[in-house]
C-alpha cells in the first residue's frame, strides 16, 4: 500500500453533498465507522444545490475542510433516454455550484464522484482511463455523461490554476444499501431485485427482463465504494480520474440468475428484445487503483444476497 498523501482529520468538519444517497449515505456510514465526529449533510428540501447563491452561502458557513461531490441526479435507462434535458442541466448545475463555492471557500480536499458512462460506448475493454473522449458516447445517457465529464474537466482545471488537491473518481455500476427500486427509474440491479422479489411474493411463473440479457456488466457493493473514496482522499492526488470496481463482469443474464436465486423465485425468465440493451460491454480497468494498494472485498453473489434482505426489510422506506 502506498504511503498517504493527506490525513483526514476526524475532528475536522467534512461535507458529504449528497449524504441520503446510495453513495453518499454509503460514505457516512464508512466516516461514522471511523470515528468522525463532525459530519455535516443536507437533504435536498433543506438544501437545493441547483441554487447557487444557497449554496454559497451554506459552505461559506459550514466550512468544510473535506468535501465528496456525491450529489446527483441519476436513473436508469429510461430516464435517462427519456429526460436527458433535465439529467444534463440539473447536474451541471449541482457540479458547478458545488465546485466554485468550494474554491471560493478555499476547501483544499475535495472529491468528485463520476460514472463510467463518461466512456465511448465502443471503448476497448476493459476501459483505461484514457479512453475518455476518444469516441462517440453511448446514446442513451450521453447527456449525463456530458455532464460528468464536465465535472472531471472542472476538478483538472482547479488542480492546475488553483493548486487545489482535488480528484475525481469514477465507478463502476453500483448497488447496495439505500438504492432506488423505483420500478421505473431504478438501475438494473435494484430493477431486477424488485421485479423477481415481486413475482416471488405473488406467485408469478414468469419475470420478463429488457433487451437481450448478453450486455456484460460489473457491479461494485456501494459500501467497498465508501471504502474506496475514503482510501483514495488519503492516497491519491493526481491530476487522472480514478477507475473504482472490482476488475470482473458477467452477462446481464447470469446477473439475473443469481438475483433469481437470492429471492427464491423458481419460475422462467424471459426477455424483452424489442426494449434496449445500452452498452454492449462496460469493464472497468482498475489497475491505477489497485496499485495504490485498494481492492474491494465483497462479492457480487454475496452482496446481492445481502441487498436482498435490506430491501426486504426496508420495502416501505425504499426510494
Amino acid at each position: 500500500m502506498t504511503t498517504p498523501v493527506f490525513t483526514l482529520d476526524h475532528d475536522a468538519p467534512f461535507y458529504v453533498a449528497g449524504h441520503r444517497g446510495l453513495v453518499g449515505s454509503a460514505i457516512w456510514r464508512a466516516l461514522e465507522g471511523r470515528g468522525h465526529t463532525n459530519l455535516i449533510g443536507r437533504s435536498s428540501s433543506e438544501l437545493d444545490l441547483r441554487q447557487r447563491s444557497d449554496v454559497f452561502d451554506f459552505i461559506h458557513e459550514t466550512k468544510p475542510a473535506t468535501v465528496v461531490l456525491a450529489a446527483a441526479r441519476v436513473g436508469g435507462i429510461m430516464a435517462n433516454n427519456t429526460q436527458p434535458v433535465e439529467f444534463i442541466s440539473e447536474n451541471l448545475q449541482i457540479q458547478v455550484n458545488v465546485l466554485d463555492a468550494a474554491r471560493a471557500a478555499g476547501v483544499e480536499r475535495l472529491l468528485f464522484l463520476g460514472s463510467s458512462c463518461i466512456y465511448p460506448r465502443l471503448a476497448a475493454q476493459p476501459i483505461t482511463e484514457d479512453a475518455l473522449l476518444t469516441g462517440h458516447l453511448e446514446e442513451t445517457n450521453a447527456a449525463y455523461a456530458i455532464a460528468k465529464i464536465a465535472g472531471i474537466i472542472q476538478v483538472q482545471s482547479a488542480r492546475s490554476e488553483y493548486g487545489r488537491q482535488w480528484i475525481s473518481a469514477m465507478p463502476t455500476n453500483l448497488y447496495g444499501p439505500g438504492d432506488n427500486f423505483d420500478p421505473l427509474h431504478s438501475h438494473v440491479l435494484p430493477a431486477l431485485i424488485r421485479r423477481y422479489d415481486d413475482a416471488t411474493a405473488r406467485g408469478e411463473g414468469v419475470v420478463t427482463n429488457w433487451g437481450s440479457g448478453q450486455p456484460r456488466r460489473e457491479f461494485l457493493h456501494v459500501d467497498d465504494m465508501a471504502d474506496a473514496c475514503l482510501f483514495m482522499l488519503e492516497h491519491y492526488d493526481g491530476d487522472v480520474h480514478l477507475n473504482v470496481g472490482t476488475g470482473r463482469d458477467a452477462p446481464i443474464a447470469e446477473i439475473a440468475g443469481f438475483v433469481a436465486e437470492a429471492v427464491g423465485f423458481e419460475g422462467e425468465t424471459r426477455w424483452d428484445t424489442s426494449k434496449p440493451d445500452g452498452t454492449p460491454r462496460k469493464l472497468l480497468d482498475i489497475s491505477r487503483l489497485a496499485a495504490l494498494g485498494w481492492s474491494p472485498r465483497i462479492g457480487l453473489r454475496e452482496g446481492i444476497r445481502e441487498t436482498v434482505t435490506w430491501y426486504r426489510e426496508n420495502i416501505q422506506p425504499a426510494r
